[in-house]
């Protein structure tokens, strides 16, 4: 992964991740901004930017916190159909924010 002089990442990796059990869309601010969708099948999915490696331990950790099974993770490419998401601090293009 190529990073920028300060060593973090510039091009985020995009994860789905998939659980059995419902979560409802006011999780993804504890999820770091994650877009989450209710299945048709009882399952949840979680999808987004994941800022590095470190940061999807801390979801997984999350998420077994919660106990709710997991059924896949899977590095994915980004959607170019979502937009920005405001909760999100990390979609903050203006470079002044930590």
């Amino acid at each position: 992964m190529s990073s920028t002089a300060t060593g973090r990442p510039h091009d985020r990796s995009w994860y789905e991740i998939r659980l059995q059990g419902r979560l409802d869309s006011r999780w993804s601010v504890w999820f770091d901004g994650l877009t989450l969708s209710a299945g048709a099948d009882g399952t949840t999915t979680l999808r987004g930017p994941v800022v590095d490696q470190a940061a999807l331990h801390g979801l997984l950790q999350r998420l077994r916190d919660l106990g709710l099974p997991l059924i896949s993770v899977a590095q994915v490419e980004p959607d170019p159909a979502s937009p920005p998401n405001p909760n999100d601090p990390r979609s903050s293009n203006t470079g002044d924010k930590p």
